[in-house]
């Protein structure tokens, strides 16, 4: 046994013995924790994509657009920060803003989402810009696109790839 103000080498490992072993003995209490993790769905709580479509430019090497509707529903606000399209060498967030009394496409800030948020991502407005896009892909095939929130959690969906001409 220590005393009160009593110092020795062996308290703080003791100490640290003490701390592992009621650690250990909590893990084996067999609370669930990990199966919750093992069933917990994947991707943004709350985050629903649909109507998603990949329309590829009309000059080859020109980057392609994504568009979806996207709803979120879920209990904490997030931020939708990033993009990544797969058989794209980058993707971005844009949409259009004026700039000097000119409407242009630029980068889009972070787009916070709260509970009963719905935006359409459409031509003329938001978008994912895809660059370097693979001749691998091609209309009528599908890719994968994932959003990203602030802290990092992502969901992915397919999106259906249309030519140019094609509706957007």
């Amino acid at each position: 046994m220590f005393r009160r103000g009593e110092t020795t080498v062996k308290s703080p490992i003791l100490a640290a013995a003490f701390l592992s072993c009621a650690t250990l003995g909590l893990a084996a209490c067999g609370d669930g924790a990990d199966e919750q993790a093992e069933t917990a769905p994947e991707g943004v709580p709350g985050l629903t994509v649909t109507n998603a479509r990949m329309v590829l430019a009309p000059v080859e090497g020109n980057p392609a657009a994504v568009y979806f509707d996207l709803s979120y529903d879920g209990d904490r606000n997030v931020a939708l920060n990033r993009a990544h399209v797969e058989g794209a060498g980058s993707a971005s967030l844009h949409e259009y803003g004026e700039w000097n009394r000119q409407v242009q496409m630029q980068e889009m800030l972070p787009l916070v989402l709260t509970k009963g948020t719905e935006v359409k991502f459409e031509p003329g407005g938001k978008h994912v810009m895809a660059t370097d896009v693979s001749p691998e892909l091609q209309p009528g095939g599908t890719t994968e696109v994932t959003l990203i929130v602030s802290g990092g959690d992502k969901t992915t969906f397919e999106a259906e790839i249309r030519g140019p001409g094609e509706e957007r």
